[in-house]
């Protein structure tokens, strides 16, 4: 498992500060979504042979709308995003090994959402947002495991 803080300060913060996309919303979201996800790192691939991948468990079908859909129509920041790309690998397989790459991929992920991110303390706004936009109303993850397992991980990180 990665260490929470470590997380949130030496990969979420600065590589989103970078790219112009922090906020203290942002950031807690996906420190949230690494959380629920995958134990805040503790797993790099989906279990039981799940296509997702990374700490964010991302899956590749995703990686690719977002780049066809989203950032297709911004080459400025498919650039800053793509600056983090290690060249020799797949977009896939970034997601799994690189850090910064997956959680500028998550935070693309939430920006292309026209609602605004909730409070950055709100952590049951948080999770409801991550539970709408990211894990879907199909997907099996709870709002309350959300909840907890932010406590669990992040807390007052």
């Amino acid at each position: 498992m990665i260490d929470a803080k470590q997380l949130r300060h030496e990969v979420i913060r600065p590589v989103l500060t970078a790219t112009g996309m922090w906020s203290a919303a942002a950031e807690n979201l996906l420190m949230g979504t690494a959380a629920q996800e995958s134990a805040c790192g503790k797993y790099l691939r989906q279990l039981g042979d799940g296509p997702a991948r990374g700490v964010f468990q991302m899956e590749p079908a995703t990686l690719d709308d977002i780049y066809a859909n989203y950032l297709a129509y911004r080459p400025d920041l498919q650039g800053a995003v793509d600056a983090y790309l290690i060249m020799s690998m797949s977009k896939a397989d970034n997601l799994t090994v690189n850090l910064a790459y997956a959680a500028l991929m998550c935070r693309v992920h939430y920006r292309r959402r026209p609602e605004n991110l909730p409070d950055a303390n709100d952590v049951r706004g948080l999770a409801a947002y991550w539970k709408r936009f990211y894990n879907t109303v199909h997907g099996k993850g709870a709002e309350q495991e959300f909840v907890e397992n932010y406590e669990r991980y992040v807390g007052g990180n």
